[in-house]
């Protein structure tokens, strides 16, 4: 018998009560401290077991007490009219018919009488099996069905919907262990919730079929953590602590090999167009993660991000799409980040690439910013952003635009003037098709979208934004009307000109940090000036000083009231004196 009482000490010593002599194996018996009376209740134990031991090989078995109640047939009045039918058959057969009555009286009340029952409670002592649920992972994948499958996945996942996806496999080699994985079919609600509490993967890791750990942080990478499922290895000892089991190098290997058939899993859905559109509007933003924090598997996963482009319309491509369709002469791939799709297709730095028939990528997500820091090209294409700084077309370099820089020279200079610090330079740019105007980052500096997503951050303070780099570049489209208008007005140089220039300079700024993603820092100001402009258009101008102003809708339906009512009285005290007179 060996005893202890979690001292750090324990007694060993010859078993010589005769009660506790068993045949074979091991009897354990654990004295339950003050307090831990919850660990008698059956449901605990039940919890228990199903976690740790649920799927051993050998039967757990509990004992339970079942209470179950029985219906007991009331039949002591039917033997009573049987016995009286008989005695009056006996008495009078004389009358054939009258017996047959008589028998058939004595069954109707036959079948009445077996109507009649009662309960009776019954409690017995069972043993219940707590581990039902077999390992599937330890079985032949040909030898386990779709439906074994689903149910398994239901149970371990307690989702109520079918798996999109499942992975059966075993490793051998220097380490050997089994693993079942699962994609479900809609991600978690707590999927990227923050926090101490939240959870890094949802891998239960299992050691010869005993359960040793779940939410291990270094058994899945977090943009994996959307995966279900198990693994077992014969090769991990069962009394493995934490901080063993941080350092061992088998994790490290389960690891690798867990990325590798979770990405096999996702790459058999993408072969399927519509089950992979299912996934992907759920997961994409696992992907992108993916992208950005997994470096070995960069490429792979790249092949299965999808985007809307100016040439899809509603329906999202691959970078592989992208490239097949790519026209002769083009050598890098164009995207665009902004906050939609429609935001994004109307914007201006996208009409000369469109104009040249080059497909651009939309990208739409908070997340797109950061995938696309770290993916820099695809398939040897370079992945070039739409909004950056010296853009270059193919095509660009045959253009001498000396010329054309020293014409606009003037409108230039005059718009860095009237817009000071706001703006880093004013350039001349033929990136734009339709649009006079638009601004651009410098090469070091946040976009228009990172910045909007930066202010979006709950809790952001002033020193965050403070570090944002924020000037500009402002290119104008010397083809657009505005612009000519503005370089004219700077070459006359006189007052009249100046102060349109002053406010076609601003509202070109300002409409273009619109147009540009980015956001008004004085929308009063901005309208002030669009009201001015529309009045200048319209000939309108300026009240001088001491001219009163015309008056008003509602001034002047008010004094056409007051002006019919006075006529209306003075009608009726010229009527009032005719009538005197009469």
């Amino acid at each position: 018998v060996w005893e202890s009482t979690a001292g750090g000490s324990f007694t060993i010593k010859e078993d010589t009560d005769p009660a506790h002599q068993i045949a074979r194996g091991t009897r354990i018996v654990l004295h339950l401290k003050e307090g831990a009376d919850e660990y008698l209740e059956e449901s605990k134990i039940k919890a228990l077991v199903s976690k740790h031991t649920g799927f051993i090989a050998h039967d757990i078995k509990l004992h339970v007490e079942r209470t179950t109640e029985k219906e007991v047939t009331d039949d002591e009045d039917e033997d009573e009219d049987a016995d009286a039918g008989e005695g009056e058959a006996s008495a009078d057969g004389a009358n054939e018919d009258q017996v047959e009555v008589a028998d058939a009286d004595a069954d109707e009340e036959a079948e009445e009488q077996k109507k009649k029952t009662k309960k009776v409670s019954e409690t017995r002592l069972m043993k219940e099996v707590l581990n039902a649920q077999k390992p599937l992972w330890m079985r032949s994948p040909d030898d386990v069905t779709k439906e074994e499958y689903a149910s398994f996945y239901k149970n371990i996942a307690s989702d109520w919907e079918d798996h999109a996806a499942v992975s059966h496999f075993k490793v051998e080699g220097q380490l050997d262990f089994r693993g079942l994985l699962f994609i479900p079919p809609r991600p978690p609600f707590d999927m990227f919730q923050g926090g101490e509490d939240r959870r890094h993967n949802n891998i239960k890791l299992y050691a010869r079929r005993v359960f040793i750990k779940e939410n291990e942080k270094e058994l899945m990478p977090e943009y994996l953590s959307f995966i279900r499922g198990v693994v077992d290895s014969d090769d991990l000892p069962l009394n493995i602590s934490r901080e063993t089991l941080q350092q061992t190098r088998i994790l490290r290997v389960i690891r690798k090999n867990l990325v590798k058939k979770s990405l096999e899993m996702i790459e058999g859905l993408s072969e399927d167009p519509e089950k992979y559109k299912a996934f992907y509007s759920g997961f994409s933003r696992s992907l992108k993660l993916g992208v950005h924090d997994d470096q070995k598997n960069r490429d792979r996963i790249a092949k299965l991000l999808r985007y809307r482009t100016s040439k899809s319309d509603t329906e999202e491509r691959s970078f592989e799409q992208y490239v097949a369709d790519m026209p002769e002469g083009q050598e890098d791939m164009y995207y665009v980040i902004g906050e939609s799709p429609e935001m994004v297709a109307t914007s201006p730095f996208v009409e000369k690439i469109k104009a040249r028939g080059f497909e651009v990528l939309y990208m739409t997500e908070a997340i797109d910013e950061y995938t696309m820091q770290q993916l820099k090209e695809y398939e040897g294409k370079r992945l070039v952003c739409a909004t950056e700084e010296g853009l270059v077309l193919p095509g660009d370099d045959k253009y001498d635009e000396s010329e054309l820089e020293a014409s606009f020279k003037p409108a230039c200079d005059k718009i860095k003037e009237v817009l000071g610090d706001r703006v880093e330079k004013v350039i001349v740019s033929n990136r734009m098709e339709n649009s006079p105007c638009c601004l651009v980052s410098t090469k070091y500096g946040y976009s228009a979208n990172m910045q909007r997503i930066i202010k979006a951050q709950a809790l952001r303070d002033s020193t965050s934004m403070a570090m944002v780099p924020s000037k500009k570049i402002m290119e104008i489209n010397p083809q657009h009307l505005l612009v000519r208008q503005v370089r004219d007005a700077a070459k006359k140089d006189d007052k009249a000109n100046g102060q349109v220039c002053t406010d076609l300079a601003w509202v070109m700024y300002e409409t273009s940090l619109l147009t540009s993603g980015f956001s008004l820092d004085n929308p009063s100001s901005f309208a002030d000036r669009v009201h001015r402009l529309v009045a200048h258009g319209l000939g309108l101008g300026e009240t001088p000083p001491g001219v009163p102003l015309p008056p008003t809708l509602a001034e002047s339906f008010t004094a056409q009231k007051l002006k019919e009512a006075a006529a209306s009285a003075e009608a009726g005290q010229e009527e009032e004196k005719m009538e005197q007179v009469d």
